[in-house]
């Protein structure tokens, strides 16, 4: 009975101390779990209230580093711009904003130029950078992309510097040739040589300053305000009375075919002179004695059925680095030639401005002295009024500068029309 009972206590004793190192254990490890380690220091940091909201509505890319400089929170934007990669900031002078602004809690902000991710061209990107201090552990770096801008400005830079060659040129030839002639007053036929030397400048002067006040207007009208229904076919024979006389110089035959009773949806005004200037500078770009043609189908395409005009030519081409750039203002294949004949550089990027506002586009397909085939695609009427009235904002232009480069068609190019000899 002795022995059982000393048994029961030690067993009771053996129980309690198990218990009490149980409980011991169970609060050290809890102390130990809520204890701050230096892993814990650097891992999964808060943002302060309302902030991730903020940085989702931002139009600048967000990125947010915490005390060890990982990515806390990045937009995808700063993704897309290749800031961040593997949760860190690629960027080392942007890296080293942010250090110096935990540092002393101070803003900065930079421009920078980085290399374009995932393109083999030369571009950069223009950025600008600026970092301010997020709560006392955390650094905000917001980044602007300024390179659509900054191509806007040098477009607007160059358009005007190219306007004001442009004027000068006649400006200061009818200068001198007025001086020529007061010089010249004792000799009649110098006289009339000179002063037939200022009627073409002061022509030429007059044609770009009209086709400037073009080009403004078809910028920044809406031509689906006053649109009806147009016929091609009285669109191609308005471009060919407008050339008939140039044609007939140079005995250039011009003739017109394809499809008959087209009509497309727009402003009569744009859309003859659009057709009327590819016509002329098919007939200007032509050797004496040669063809051009104007044929106008139908083509179907997602959307609605699509009007084809082309103006084909045997002219002296345009080589592959210029067909990306014959729609900007002033841009001349061949400036000499372009003197000679009297063309602003305005002609193509009337045309292009005129086919992007109606929901269309105008392509080229050339090869070098073997002439050229502009193509003006326009929805049909049909078609074109149906998608006004369901997107009222869609034009296809770019309102700022509108010298964007016109995409490749997705239709092969209307080959050259029959013209009878």
């Amino acid at each position: 009975m002795d022995v059982n009972a000393a048994v029961a206590a030690a067993a009771a004793i053996a129980g309690v101390l198990t218990g009490v190192i149980a409980m011991l254990a169970f609060r050290w490890s809890e102390r130990e779990q809520k204890r701050p380690t230096r892993t814990s220091l650097h891992t999964d940091p808060v943002l302060p209230p309302g902030v991730d909201t903020v940085l989702s509505v931002l139009r600048s890319s967000a990125v947010v580093l915490d005390e060890a400089d990982a990515v806390v929170k990045a937009s995808s934007a700063a993704y897309a711009l290749g800031l961040v990669r593997g949760g860190r900031l690629s960027v080392d002078p942007m890296l080293k904003m942010a250090r110096d602004t935990r540092r002393d809690g101070e803003i900065r902000q930079v421009e920078l130029d980085l290399p374009r991710r995932g393109t083999g061209r030369g571009e950069a990107l223009a950025v600008s950078a600026r970092v301010a201090p997020l709560g006392s552990r955390l650094v905000l770096l917001l980044v602007e992309d300024l390179t659509e801008a900054r191509r806007i400005e040098a477009v607007r830079r160059d358009f005007v510097a190219n306007v004001s060659h442009e004027l000068k040129t006649p400006v200061g030839a009818l200068s001198l040739l007025s001086e020529a002639v007061m010089d010249a007053s004792d000799d009649p036929e110098a006289v009339e040589r000179f002063a037939g030397r200022m009627q073409i400048e002061a022509t030429r002067l007059t044609n770009l300053v009209q086709e400037l006040i073009d080009l403004s207007r078809v910028q920044n009208d809406d031509p689906l305000e006053d649109a009806e229904p147009v016929r091609v076919d009285e669109l191609v024979a308005e471009a060919i009375d407008r050339c008939r006389h140039q044609a007939g110089t140079k005995q250039i035959t011009m003739a017109a075919g394809g499809t008959a009773d087209l009509h497309v949806w727009g402003n009569r005004g744009q859309l003859a002179a659009a057709l009327g200037n590819l016509v002329e500078n098919a007939v200007n770009y032509s050797p004496a004695r040669t063809r051009v043609g104007i044929a106008a189908r139908r083509v179907t395409a997602p959307g609605g059925d699509m009007i084809e005009v082309a103006v084909t030519d045997q002219g002296i081409g345009i080589s592959e680095k210029d067909k990306e750039r014959v729609f900007e203002r002033f841009y001349r294949v061949d400036p000499a030639r372009s003197r000679a004949t009297g063309g602003t550089g305005l002609g193509l990027a009337i045309v292009k401005h005129v086919a992007a506002s109606h929901g269309g586009e105008v392509t080229v397909w050339s090869a070098e002295n073997q002439g050229s085939t502009f193509t003006l695609r326009l929805p049909e009427a049909g078609a074109a009024r149906d998608r006004a009235q369901q997107h009222p904002d869609l034009d296809g232009l770019d309102d700022e500068t509108g010298d964007s480069t016109p995409e490749s068609s997705p239709y092969e190019p209307l080959p050259a029309p029959e013209v009878l000899p």
